[in-house]
């Protein structure tokens, strides 16, 4: 895991006026990608929940997408190069980790995730009864998306309807393993996450929710047929590969967050 003080130090520029993210306890993570169009109105419906830290990693947009959330009152993380959805969830929760969060929310920018499940989302985690929840909404996909997700859950044995859902909260525990080295490779949030997250012993759970039409632009995973078909490839290899030859481990100790002031 990338040091915490180089995460402090290299995003500060660009939020003046924001308070101080040390004091927040809950974080909501939103990896954006030319969302000029919608990233506004998804950070004011994040904020509009209350004590929550919302930050937009900007995944080297080409359009207006880091001026939109910073105008709309998002903390916001541009990166210098294009990372991908995870790459920039990632940076997300690396930076959350080392500010001191306790739980976390990931959603998109598109404005498919409605942000008022997340108290829905976060609620096993507060009960204790789960380490990752996905907002699941396994009915959104093609016939040819489902059956895809059939297969994998066959070469995996991943007890998860919605794989790729990118609407997830982590506790503390679970966000230090996805912010760690060991999750820096992978090029997508979904099988490979699940499978670490599963091989450390974490408890995973779906809960429903309701996921609108993409209002603007195409999906990056399945963008066109060269994309879809090494998106199949890869994931392909990776089930079979970590279910057949990687056992359950232990997870390292996560650190406890630091006492910054105020918990929420």
């Amino acid at each position: 895991m990338a040091p915490c003080g180089t995460l402090q130090t290299r995003h500060r520029e660009g939020n003046q006026g924001t308070k101080a993210v040390g004091r927040y306890r809950r974080w909501i993570i939103i990896p954006a990608f030319n969302e000029e169009e919608t990233i506004g109105a998804v950070v004011e419906h994040c904020r509009a929940l209350g004590d929550f830290a919302v930050v937009v990693v900007d995944d080297a947009s080409s359009d207006s997408t880091r001026r939109q959330a910073l105008l709309h009152g998002a903390r916001v993380l541009p990166l210098p190069i294009r990372l991908g959805a995870w790459g920039a969830t990632q940076t997300g929760l690396r930076y959350a980790v080392c500010h001191g969060c306790e739980v976390a929310v990931t959603l998109d920018g598109d404005g498919q995730h409605d942000p008022r499940d997340i108290p829905r989302l976060l609620e096993p985690l507060y009960k204790g009864t789960a380490d990752l929840v996905i907002g699941s909404c396994p009915e959104r996909g093609s016939h040819a998306r489902r059956a895809a997700w059939t297969l994998f859950r066959f070469l995996t044995d991943l007890p998860v309807l919605d794989l790729t859902s990118g609407y997830r909260a982590y506790n503390r525990k679970t966000a230090c393993l996805l912010a760690s080295r060991q999750a820096t490779l992978l090029d997508y949030q979904d099988i490979g996450v699940l499978l670490l997250a599963q091989s450390a012993g974490l408890r995973i759970r779906e809960v429903p929710v309701k996921m609108a039409p993409r209002r603007n632009g195409i999906s990056r995973v399945f963008q066109n047929w060269g994309a879809v078909l090494w998106y199949l490839l890869y994931s392909g290899c990776i089930g079979i590969s970590k279910r057949v030859y990687f056992p359950k481990r232990e997870m390292k100790s996560c650190p406890p967050p630091p006492n910054r002031g105020a918990q929420s």
